[in-house]
């Protein structure tokens, strides 16, 4: 699902991806620690920021 060509994932693909759940995503989006946006009430979070908080994961 990752390799998908879509730029923006759900929290759902969220928690797929990074292996988490729910809370400890939303968590990571209210902090700001991944970059994401909400229209209406659905949060949209683009794979470049992920792709970030990856990164800096790492290098701590």
């Amino acid at each position: 699902m990752y390799n998908d060509n879509s730029s923006l994932v759900t929290i759902d693909e969220l928690c797929e991806i990074l292996m988490i759940g729910k809370n400890t995503a939303y968590s990571l989006l209210k902090s700001g620690a991944i970059k994401s946006f909400k229209i209406n009430r659905v949060w949209k979070i683009p794979r470049s920021s992920i792709d970030e908080y990856i990164t800096k994961q790492i290098k701590k």
